[in-house]
């Protein structure tokens, strides 16, 4: 097995927490705090191995980093895991344990919801720590940060369709959403309401029945089907690395703006490859920024909803100013969104 630092270096802290008596064990990644806190939800996952749950919170802690920084945040980028089921493990206990081992950051890590974290979940861990965001807007946050997410993915996705039909209308396009949770389901209300064709899939069959009876629009395609599927545009809302070798030869679609994390499994390779097939990729980092500008607010606040709303706005003409950029120098998007995150990182290290 390769090292676990292999390739990680830039990563300024990683810390393993491991709770013997409820067995509670959590991985905490802090990749770049030159902006401010570090700042990412937290996954709850039941990973084949530890190694793999390593492995994801460097890759979502250093995508948290280029995010907040590609989306003109004053944050750092940190990513959270706790190992387990949580259809098993996951109890009031355990969450107020974990917000005892945020206190152990002191401020450097801040977290929030991610996949199996709710924002209920987030309200038991604020119960033992300040250092979340996501609360309720009953207990003065700024609620389920899954709307906003969405909805500025489906701004990234007009943009890819202006760049490349010339008109932003999603109307008729026959759109393909990969993971239909609660961000999933946010995008599927906003794209029914363009008149879009929308073709759906997930891992759990439970919730497919449960978004066909409140989205009686969709239409579900097999797991197995669904990348061959005559589709303008692949949404991946899903968990990450959809992008790969065996997937990308698969695809019909023109567009690929979609809500889940890190996206490519290999960035240089599976990047080039999608830009080399004439298929354009709106970068995860830029158009899956609406949460974290959501909790930004609650964060530095008081909450300001319509505030944070004009920020995810600002996604739309981002992402065609990118894609404009990259069919003019012939340079994958993914390329010129890390290099716009890494300018303003740079320029804000001290000499």
């Amino acid at each position: 097995m390769p090292s676990i630092f292999a390739g990680n270096d830039q990563h300024e802290e990683i810390t393993f927490f491991h709770d013997k008596k409820i067995n509670l064990k959590v991985i905490v990644g802090i990749h770049d705090t030159t902006l401010g806190p570090a700042l990412g939800g937290t996954r709850f996952w039941h990973y084949a191995h530890e190694y793999a749950a390593l492995q994801d919170v460097l890759r979502l802690s250093r995508g948290m980093t280029y995010k907040s920084a590609l989306a003109g945040l004053n944050l750092g980028g940190g990513k959270a895991v706790i190992i387990g089921d949580a259809r098993k493990i996951k109890n009031k206990t355990l969450l107020h344990h974990y917000g005892l081992i945020l206190n152990k950051m002191h401020g450097r890590y801040i977290t929030s919801e991610d996949v199996n974290i709710t924002i209920d979940d987030i309200a038991e861990v604020s119960q033992k720590s300040s250092h979340v965001v996501g609360l309720p807007l009953a207990k003065g946050g700024s609620g389920d940060p899954s709307s906003l997410t969405a909805y500025g993915t489906y701004l990234g996705m007009k943009a890819a369709a202006k760049g490349v039909y010339g008109i932003e209308s999603l109307s008729k396009k026959k759109i393909g959403v990969e993971g239909v949770g609660k961000v999933g389901a946010y995008l599927l209300s906003l794209l029914h309401k363009e008149n879009a064709t929308v073709f759906i899939t997930d891992t759990s069959s439970t919730r497919l029945k449960h978004i066909q009876k409140n989205y009686p629009f969709v239409q579900v395609i097999p797991r197995e089907d669904f990348y061959t599927y005559d589709m303008d545009i692949y949404a991946p809302c899903a968990l990450g690395a959809t992008l790969n070798t065996e997937t990308i030869p698969l695809l019909k679609c023109k567009i690929i703006a979609g809500a889940a994390n890190n996206q490519l499994a290999d960035e240089a390779l599976h990047g080039q490859q999608l830009f080399d097939r004439d298929i354009v990729y709106a970068p995860d980092i830029l158009i899956n920024a609406g949460g974290v500008m959501n909790v930004y607010e609650e964060l530095y606040g008081p909450y300001n909803k319509n505030k944070a709303q004009q920020r995810v706005e600002t996604i739309f003409e981002k992402c065609f100013n990118i894609l404009q950029q990259s069919s003019q120098t012939k340079t994958p998007p993914h390329i010129i969104a890390k290099k716009m995150a890494l300018q303003r990182l740079h320029e804000a290290k001290p000499c």
